[in-house]
C-alpha cells in the first residue's frame, strides 16, 4: 500500500484537531453559516487570501480518509442524511469567514478545493495539428486467448445448467418453456447472456446510492445470498471517491449558488410545470432557458425537452423519412439508432471516426441514389457524436466539414458528452476546434452531464427549430420540464457564461452570423434575459468559477489519461476527453477490478462496461473525470490502478522500459498533462 496523506477533518472542530471524515463528530462543533451563498463568498475570499499569502498552505483538498469507510447508519456521523441537511456538505463552519487554513484543510464531499494554478489547462485544439484517430490497441495474444476461453467455458457451463435444470427443476424455467398452450415469456437464446454471464457480474452494476453524486458518493452496502439473483441491503453505507459519474463540471451539488437558485424557484413556481405561469403552452422559465441555450451554443434558436434520449429518438423522424438517407457512425448512441429506425429513412454506417471510410460511402450513395429506383436522395443527413461515451473519442469535426462542403449533406452533431466539457468556453466541439457553430446544421446535447440537470436540447436556425416544434413527437406528447430543472439549467449555464451588468451591450448571439465569419465567443448572458429573482453569488455570476471549473476539468482529464498510459495501461480516447476507458478484456477481471478499487483504504467507485455496450472481448473500466476532483484525487486513482494493474496483469500498453514510476508521474503531473 502506498503512503497516504494525513487524514483531514470533515467538520471543523476546535476540541479535536484531527477527526476523520468517517468518525463520529464531537458535540463541540461551531455554528454553521446562515446560507450557502455566504459560505461560497467566504470561501472565495479565503482562496484569494491564500494565493496572495506568502505562508505555505496546502494547495488542495486532502485525501478522503485513513479509516474504514463502513459505518452504521445509526451512528452520528457525517454520513447521516440529517447531518448533511443541517450542515452544508457536512461542514460545521464558524459564523465569521473561515481562514485559508480552515478552508484548505476541510474535506469537501461534493466539490474538492484546489487553488494551485499549475493544475489548470485550457481545452483547445492546437491549429494545424491533426485530430488523433481512434486506434484499437490489441493486448498480447495470451490475453485474447484467455478471454475467448473464459467466454467459452461460461457458455458451455451455462448450456449444461439449462439442460439439466429444465429437466430436474422445471419451476425455475417456467418463463422459458411453453406451458398450458402459452408461448414462453422470454426467448431461451436471447436471455442466455443475461442469465448465465451477466448475472455472475451483477454486483458491479446498478449499485444503490444516496445523496449527491459529487466528488464523493455514498453507497448503500448490499450482499447477495443467491449468486446475484437478489441483492439485500446490509444497512451500512460506504463513502467512496466517485470517478464514475457524468458530473463533468461538478454542478451536481446539493449546496451552493445553483442549489440556492433551485430552492428559490421551488418557492416561487413549485415543483411541477402547472405551478408556473404558462404562455403559449410553455412557462416563462422554459422560454428563458431555450433562449439561453441558443446563446450558449451560438445558434439562432433552440428547443429543449425533458429527456435526452427522446431528444434524438423523437426529433430525428421529424427531419428525415422515406426517400432520405441517414449516414451514421458505427458507434453512435442507441438513441440515434432508435430514432433513425422510427424515421423510415434508409440507413448506412461508416467506420468509427474514419474520414476515408465516410468519403467512400458518400461517393457510393450519391452515385447510386435510392435502392431499386436509383433516384436522387431527398435528403442526406450525417449523424455523429461530439464525444463518444464508450471510447472517449473526439469527433474529427474539421475533416467532416471539409466533406460537407464537397458533398453537400446536412450535419447533426450529438454533443451529449462534449457540451460543457470541451472548449475554452465550454461550448463543445465547435469551441474546442475554434469553428463557427453555424457551420453545423443541428447541434443536439443534454443537460445531464455538465449542468447537473436533466433533459436535452436541439439548436439550429429558427426555421428548422420551428419545424421541429410542430412536427416533433415531443411537442404534443412529451412532458414539459419542471421549474427546478429549468432553474438548474439556467443557473449552471449562466455560471459558465457569466452575467453582464445591466445595460451592457447585447451579445452577438441574437444576430445571424454568416458561416464564413470567424468563430467568436457569444459573450456573457444579459441580466435582463434571466429571471429577475435569480441571484447568483459573485463568483458564479462573474463567470470566474465557471472558467476555473473548465480549466480544472481539462487538467484532470489529460493528467489521468497520460498517467494511465505512462503506467503501461491500454486506454482509448482523446487526451482532452473526460471519459477515460481502461481496457480489461477478460470478463473475470471486471469484478475483481471493481472489488479491489472499492475495498481500498480510500474506497474508489468505478464503472465497468461489458457486452453489449462494448464488443465482446473489449470489456473495460470507464473513468469519468470531473472538475470537482482535485489533483490528489487523481493521484489516488492512479496509485490504485498501479497496484491493481500489477495484480490483475493489466499493463499491456507501452513497453516496460518506457513506463514511469508512479511517484514520477505524481511529481510531474503538470508537465505530463501539458504534453
Amino acid at each position: 500500500m502506498p503512503a497516504a496523506s494525513p487524514p483531514s477533518p470533515m467538520a471543523l472542530n476546535i476540541a479535536s484537531p484531527t477527526p476523520s471524515m468517517f468518525k463520529k463528530r464531537s458535540s463541540q462543533t461551531l455554528a454553521p453559516m446562515t446560507s450557502a451563498a455566504s459560505y461560497l463568498s467566504a470561501l472565495s475570499q479565503a482562496d484569494a487570501r491564500a494565493r496572495n499569502s506568502r505562508e505555505k498552505t496546502p494547495t488542495s483538498t486532502p485525501a478522503l480518509s485513513l479509516s474504514s469507510s463502513i459505518t452504521s447508519s445509526s451512528e452520528d456521523t457525517v454520513l447521516n442524511e440529517s447531518d448533511l441537511d443541517n450542515n452544508a456538505d457536512g461542514l460545521a463552519l464558524p459564523a465569521r469567514p473561515p481562514t485559508s487554513e480552515q478552508v484548505f484543510t476541510t474535506v469537501h464531499t461534493e466539490f474538492g478545493h484546489c487553488a494551485n494554478e499549475a493544475y489548470r489547462l485550457t481545452s483547445q485544439h492546437t491549429p494545424g495539428e491533426p485530430v488523433p484517430a481512434h486506434v484499437e490497441q490489441d493486448p498480447p495474444y495470451y490475453i485474447l486467448l484467455s478471454t475467448y476461453i473464459s467466454y467459452l467455458i461460461l457458455i458451455v457451463i451455462g448450456h449444461i445448467r439449462d439442460f439439466v435444470g429444465k429437466r430436474f427443476s422445471p419451476k425455475s424455467y417456467t418463463h422459458l418453456m411453453p406451458r398450458n398452450g402459452y408461448a414462453p415469456l422470454n426467448s431461451d437464446f436471447d436471455s442466455f447472456y443475461t442469465r448465465r454471464l451477466k448475472t455472475r457480474m451483477d454486483e458491479c452494476f446498478s449499485q444503490p446510492v444516496t445523496g449527491v453524486a459529487g466528488r464523493t458518493i455514498l453507497l448503500l452496502d448490499r450482499i447477495s445470498p443467491d449468486y446475484n439473483h437478489t441483492q439485500i441491503l446490509t444497512g451500512t453505507r460506504t463513502r467512496a471517491l466517485n470517478i464514475s459519474s457524468y458530473n463533468y463540471l461538478g454542478f451536481a451539488q446539493a449546496r451552493g449558488g445553483c442549489a440556492d437558485a433551485v430552492e428559490e424557484s421551488i418557492k416561487r413556481c413549485g415543483v411541477s410545470t402547472c405551478g408556473a405561469r404558462l404562455t403559449g403552452g410553455s412557462s416563462d422559465l422554459h422560454t428563458v432557458a431555450e433562449a439561453l441555450v441558443a446563446q450558449f451554443v451560438g445558434m439562432e434558436d433552440a428547443l429543449i425537452s425533458s429527456m435526452g434520449f427522446a431528444t434524438n429518438s423523437a426529433y430525428i423522424p421529424a427531419l428525415v423519412g422515406k426517400g432520405c438517407l441517414v449516414i451514421s457512425d458505427e458507434l453512435n448512441h442507441a438513441s440515434i439508432r432508435f430514432g433513425t429506425r422510427l424515421s423510415g429513412a434508409h440507413v448506412r454506417m461508416f467506420k468509427h471516426n474514419d474520414m476515408g471510410s465516410l468519403e467512400s460511402l458518400l461517393r457510393e450513395v450519391i452515385s447510386q441514389g435510392q435502392p431499386k429506383t436509383h433516384r436522387p436522395w431527398k435528403k442526406i443527413l450525417l449523424i455523429v457524436e461530439g464525444l463518444y461515451s464508450m471510447e472517449g473519442t473526439l469527433l474529427n469535426l474539421p475533416g467532416i466539414l471539409e466533406l460537407k462542403k464537397k458533398y453537400k449533406f446536412y450535419l447533426w452533431v450529438d454533443e451529449a458528452h462534449s457540451i460543457g466539457a470541451l472548449g475554452p468556453h465550454g461550448r463543445g466541439v465547435c469551441d474546442y476546434f475554434g469553428i463557427n457553430p453555424r457551420s453545423v446544421d443541428i447541434l443536439m446535447g443534454t443537460f445531464t452531464k455538465s449542468f447537473g440537470a436533466a433533459g436535452g436540447y436541439i439548436a439550429g436556425d429558427k426555421t428548422m427549430i420551428d419545424h421541429l416544434r410542430v412536427h416533433g413527437h415531443l411537442g404534443p406528447y412529451g412532458e414539459a420540464m419542471t421549474p427546478p430543472v429549468l432553474t438548474q439549467i439556467v443557473a449552471s449555464m449562466a455560471s459558465i457564461m457569466g452575467i453582464a451588468n445591466p445595460g451592457a451591450p447585447s451579445s452577438t448571439s441574437g444576430a445571424v452570423v454568416p458561416i464564413d465569419t470567424p468563430a467568436s465567443h457569444p459573450g456573457p448572458a444579459k441580466q435582463s434575459d434571466l429571471p429577475a429573482w435569480l441571484n447568483l453569488p459573485p463568483q458564479l455570476s462573474s463567470g470566474a468559477e465557471g472558467r476555473s471549473r473548465l480549466r480544472r476539468l481539462a487538467f484532470n482529464s489529460r493528467y489521468l489519461h497520460r498517467g494511465l498510459i505512462k503506467l503501461g495501461f491500454i486506454t482509448y480516447g482523446h487526451p482532452a476527453s473526460p471519459i477515460v476507458p481502461l481496457l480489461l478484456f477478460n470478463p473475470g477481471k471486471m469484478c475483481m477490478f471493481h472489488r479491489m478499487m472499492k475495498d481500498r483504504q480510500t474506497p474508489i467507485i468505478v464503472v465497468v462496461v461489458a457486452y453489449p455496450a462494448t464488443p465482446l472481448v473489449t470489456s473495460r473500466v470507464r473513468f469519468c473525470v470531473s472538475a470537482a476532483h482535485t489533483k490528489e484525487d487523481v493521484d489516488t486513482v492512479l496509485r490504485a490502478c498501479d497496484e491493481v494493474g500489477d495484480v490483475l496483469d493489466l499493463k499491456h500498453g507501452i513497453k516496460k522500459r518506457e513506463r514511469w514510476d508512479i511517484e514520477k508521474i505524481v511529481n510531474s503531473a503538470a508537465e505530463l498533462a501539458a504534453v
